[in-house]
């Protein structure tokens, strides 16, 4: 009897581990969770339109900025000059335009009265669109110096984190040059990093818990937007604007990772950074 129960007892504890061995594998293969995921946001490349040295950068490293922010200043005077000499032209062409005007209308006068010819007249005419088409250019010049001069200051254009400044007054930057990073706290989202054997399991709108490394504590919640459609491949099929996603060990086969992106609901209990660590367990339907 004691030997049956021994038996018993045995081959009972194998059935469980067995069973729960199996659960554990289905867990780990198909249920949709993983520890890879990562903080992610846009980064706006901040480039001055003009060239010249900066007169002033009144920001610093990892400070925080509001949109219309002062960023940097780069020297206006060059472009304050080309306001001032298309100013100037602008009030000689309309000079000329209005002594071509008044010219036209002495001629249309003495044309009426047949004292001068056709050709006198339609000459004049002539000159005097020529005046005004000039008019219109030296116009146009002015509001492009202008304009110019307008972009000697260059604003934050949205709110975020500024990061890695690493320049000062007297630089000189070249117009289209990104010379600062700014972090969008705007468009902070969370991209998890899925086994293509559990992204079927995960469809747009599905819940989500985001816990960041260092804080499981305070996990928060998000929401699926869609799931990656490429992956780089090394073997140079693929174009280097998409993902690459390393392979892990699983096995004997190294599945694919796709990423998955998660839009975060609601305030997250702690600041989010680019590049932090989290773990992201989806709640399927």
């Amino acid at each position: 009897m004691k030997d049956g129960y021994k038996y018993a007892i045995t081959i009972v504890a194998v059935v469980v581990a067995i069973a729960a061995a199996c659960v554990l594998y289905h867990r780990y293969s198909v249920t949709p969770w993983t520890r890879d995921g990562q903080v992610r946001a846009n980064i706006v490349g901040i480039a001055p339109r003009v060239a010249g040295p900066i007169i002033q950068i009144p920001i610093k490293d990892n400070q925080p900025v509001k949109k219309g922010d002062l960023l940097f200043e780069i020297d206006p005077s060059t472009f304050q000059d080309a306001v001032n000499n298309a100013a100037a032209k602008v009030q000689q062409a309309e000079a000329q335009s209005l002594e071509a005007q008044q010219n036209l209308d002495r001629q249309t006068a003495l044309y009426k009265t047949n004292v001068i010819d056709q050709q006198a007249y339609q000459d004049a005419q002539d000159q005097y669109s020529s005046a005004a088409a000039n008019v219109v250019a030296a116009k146009a010049q002015l509001a492009t110096a202008q304009l110019n001069l307008g972009y000697t200051k260059v604003f934050a254009p949205v709110d975020g984190y500024l990061t890695n400044v690493n320049t000062s007054a007297g630089t000189y930057v070249s117009a289209g040059s990104e010379l600062l990073a700014l972090v969008d706290t705007s468009s902070f989202w969370i991209a998890g990093y899925f086994k293509e054997t559990q992204i079927s399991n995960i469809q747009p709108g599905d819940k989500v818990k985001v816990a960041l490394m260092g804080h499981a504590s305070q996990p928060f919640e998000g929401v699926v937007q869609s799931t990656g459609w490429a992956v780089f491949i090394q073997d140079g099929s693929s174009v280097e604007l998409i993902p690459a996603v390393a392979q892990t060990i699983d096995w004997v086969q190294l599945p694919q990772r796709f990423p998955v992106r998660i839009e975060i609901t609601g305030k997250p209990p702690v600041p989010l950074r680019i590049g932090q660590t989290a773990s992201v367990a989806v709640e399927t339907r």
